[in-house]
């Protein structure tokens, strides 16, 4: 074998190949990741609770919470 045949045939030792592929699959397991903690630490829907008197009602914040948290399951 000759030496550029040789040089050829090891691409792992390549810097620019590492670039080229380790930015897209950091990428990646990154996206997995924030799914997992996504999933994993997802906020139980808020029960309403009675409010103090005087203080503002929060039912529409509550209910849009909820609903959303319904539609995503």
């Amino acid at each position: 074998m000759s030496e550029t045949e040789d040089k050829r045939s090891v691409l792992w030792r390549v810097p620019v190949l590492w670039l080229v592929i380790g930015g897209p699959a950091a990428v990646v397991l990154a996206s997995f990741v924030t799914l997992v903690v996504a999933v994993r630490g997802a906020d139980p829907p808020v029960r309403e609770t009675a409010a103090a008197p005087g203080a503002e009602s929060m039912t529409p914040a509550v209910q849009a919470r909820n609903h959303v948290s319904a539609q995503s399951r």
